[in-house]
């Protein structure tokens, strides 16, 4: 089947001369690998690696992507569609949004394009700001180098939920041959005011949201310093701009400000992995500063490093949304029906923080779409958005975003380091407090690679292993309840009752001392997942238990 993908891209006429040539040097194992299928268009968009063939990133796949995203706009018999489209500063990703303006321009949906690198966050932003029908980001995240990536979003800033996605991918498998799909040149479109370049005046409208979440914007500042680097991704001129503006003593790490594609100063982007925190470590001990703040290429994850006498601690996302919501709710006027959202694998600590101040808390299946989903669910009702996160370093303070919002984080984060820093305490004595007071709380993450078609299937049998099997105890612990949201069924006591969340492959299991585990393949790479987390009186015993019942959940998983 590949054999004949890869003669009829030989035989285009119009093929891109690149792409031409890297066909001409693949041997058969690279050129099946590219042309063994179409590059998966998922819940979360499309993320691959960039060059020729059916199964990467290039113009004709994203023409193809972009022609069925279109046609689901037209769908909704919107009067003057649009779209804006945002892209950060990976390789290609450029061109890849112009790619995605003239289809949509060609169409007849009105392109809103940025005219430079620009954060997630604010494509959802600038989606609500300009009444959009839709909103496209070309970006992989914190993929590694050679990867790009592309996220669609609805009216409301937020991307895509399952049930609208599956439109999308309908109408992507009923679209014609990539190289069929006409496209209008750029100059032609912008003259006819279906391409528009976007301004300065949407960097300005979203930074005046951010600074409204600021809870003492006047506070003492001056013996406080915050080293930020943006991981040569998109916040960097923002997020510096937000933090001089907002009086903050900042010191940018210079050689991460650059819009770098190959990250050429970091192992991985992602400001989950302490290494990425090297930089920024080294600038904060020289200037003895008080907080490392990393974000994401995209701008949508911000991870912390704390200096905690003289040495430099990484907190984990839970972590750090506990200490949000730990400032926020002692620190911000109270709605009366607040609600703070949180996902299946979030640690239970926000969620105890925040119930015990009278908020609600609603969690959702893992993805920032379904806490964006149930924000816009509160707006004609009684009841209040009061925050949002999730586990892997995504937070939400007001939901004029309907994203994670790195630069949100960025603000608030460095506000609560400086009070409590007012108060005689870092960041580390303020958890150390929570705990004291809650209990301690420790999760881990466990990622099991199983690349390809074979991993897939893989994946599949051991979570139906664990569907089909009966675990009443794992480590002495008993099994209070199982949770499958495929069947989106309840299991506890012998009774079943619903789930009313959306279908996903993700099981979650609830012991009877407050442990949790969860199991589910990954949205974006070839892997499982399992998410495991505890609480115990003192730090110590959590941590063994958590150890224990993790190899008992591997050693089912290697089992099968």
């Amino acid at each position: 089947m590949y054999i004949s993908n890869v003669e009829k891209w030989k035989n285009f006429s119009g093929l891109l001369e690149e792409l031409r040539e890297e066909l001409s040097n693949m041997n058969e194992k690279e050129l099946e690998d590219a042309f063994y299928t179409d590059l998966g268009f998922g819940t979360g968009g499309m993320r691959g690696i960039i060059g020729a063939g059916t199964n990467r990133m290039n113009i004709y796949t994203l023409r193809k992507a972009n022609y069925g995203y279109a046609k689901f706009i037209l769908s909704l018999k919107v009067k003057n569609p649009s779209v804006v489209i945002a892209y950060d500063s990976r390789h290609k990703s450029k061109e890849f949004a112009l790619e995605s303006a003239k289809v949509m321009g060609t169409l007849g949906i009105k392109a809103y394009l940025f005219n430079k690198i620009t954060p997630t966050p604010e494509l959802s932003f600038a989606v609500r700001y300009l009444k959009a029908t839709g909103g496209i980001v070309v970006t992989a995240s914190h993929n590694p180098a050679n990867y790009n990536g592309y996220k669609i979003y609805d009216s409301d800033g937020c991307q895509l939920v399952p049930d609208l996605a599956d439109q999308v991918i309908e109408e992507i498998s009923n679209a014609p041959d990539a190289f069929e799909i006409f496209v209008e040149n750029e100059n032609e479109l912008v003259s006819q005011n279906m391409v528009e370049y976007l301004d300065d005046l949407i960097d300005k409208k979203y930074l005046e949201a951010v600074k409204s979440i600021a809870v003492y914007p006047k506070q003492n500042k001056e013996d406080f310093k915050v080293v930020f680097t943006p991981l040569h991704g998109t916040a960097a001129y923002l997020g510096k701009k937000l933090l001089n503006e907002t009086g903050y003593n900042v010191f940018c790490v210079e050689e991460q400000m650059v819009p770098d594609p190959n990250f050429t100063t970091v192992k991985s982007p992602n400001p989950e992995v302490m290494s990425a925190f090297d930089y920024g470590i080294k600038l904060a001990e020289k200037e003895n500063a008080d907080l490392v703040i990393a974000t994401d290429p995209d701008a949508d994850r911000v991870g912390l490093a704390v200096n905690n006498e003289g040495k430099y601690q990484l907190l984990t996302g839970n972590q750090t949304g506990a200490l949000l919501l730990y400032y926020l709710t002692n620190n911000k006027p109270l709605p009366k029906q607040g609600v703070v959202f949180n996902t299946i694998v979030t640690s239970s600590l926000g969620a105890d923080i925040a119930k015990s101040k009278g908020l609600e808390v609603i969690s959702t299946l893992t993805g920032f779409k379904f806490i964006g989903e149930q924000a816009k669910l509160l707006e004609n009702s009684s009841k209040e958005f009061f925050f949002g996160y999730e586990e892997s370093y995504g937070y939400v303070v007001k939901d004029f975003v309907r994203d994670k919002d790195s630069l949100q984080a960025l603000l608030l984060c460095s506000e609560m380091a400086c009070f409590y820093k007012n108060s005689g305490k870092n960041l580390i004595q303020v958890l150390e407090e929570i705990f004291n007071k809650f209990g301690y709380y420790v999760e881990d993450l466990v990622n099991i690679a199983l690349e390809g078609k074979e991993g897939a299937d893989k994946i599949d049998e051991i979570l139906n292993h664990f569907r089909k099997m009966e675990l009443k105890h794992i480590q002495g612990l008993a099994v209070l309840a199982k949770e499958d949201y495929l069947e989106q069924k309840r299991f506890k006591n012998g009774e079943v009752t619903n789930i009313s969340l959306p279908k996903s492959n993700v099981l979650k299991y609830l012991l009877n001392d407050g442990s949790w585990f969860v199991l589910r393949p990954s949205g974006t790479e070839p892997k499982m997942k399992i998410y495991v987390g505890t609480k115990d009186s003192s730090k110590e015993e959590a941590i063994k238990k958590i150890a224990k019942i993790k190899e008992a959940v591997l050693a089912i998983v290697k089992s099968v």
